[in-house]
């Protein structure tokens, strides 16, 4: 199984891990992009990043932390750009949600949106769909 059920995201991040979750296409067809949102603990918060990257991958290459940044001139965008803080794990999902068109359902253990980015690949990638066929 590879989403998180709530409780298993906010333990997750209550242990001090990121989660994330795979949004879908971001730029133009002209410079393709896609981008993915992390919750990321932090010492007395949660940060929330989107991270917006060039669509460089294929179907033996999906490790996004090495693909780069979309706008090579935005020196944040290439450790994502800090959208929100919140005190508390379940305010951050939520936050993240309403921030980025986040899904509750789809959150995923931290190095896994690349496991939904390859199939997504693999999709064809479609333009108003995750790679599962939901919107």
């Amino acid at each position: 199984m590879r989403y998180l059920a709530e409780p298993f995201a906010l333990g997750a991040l209550r242990r001090g891990r990121p989660v994330e979750q795979f949004l879908g296409p971001a730029g133009s067809p002209e410079r393709p992009g896609i981008h993915y949102v992390e919750v990321r603990p932090a010492k007395t918060h949660y940060e929330i990043f989107l991270h917006t990257l060039e669509d460089i991958g294929h179907e033996t290459f999906a490790d996004l932390v090495e693909f780069p940044p979309l706008d090579p001139d935005d020196e944040e965008e290439e450790f994502g750009r800090l959208v929100a803080t919140c005190d508390d794990p379940l305010a951050a999902l939520s936050t993240a949600e309403d921030v980025t068109g986040a899904v509750r359902g789809r959150w995923v253990n931290a190095g896994l949106a690349q496991d939904e980015y390859h199939d997504y690949v693999l999709a064809g990638r479609p333009a108003n769909s995750s790679p599962d066929g939901n919107p």
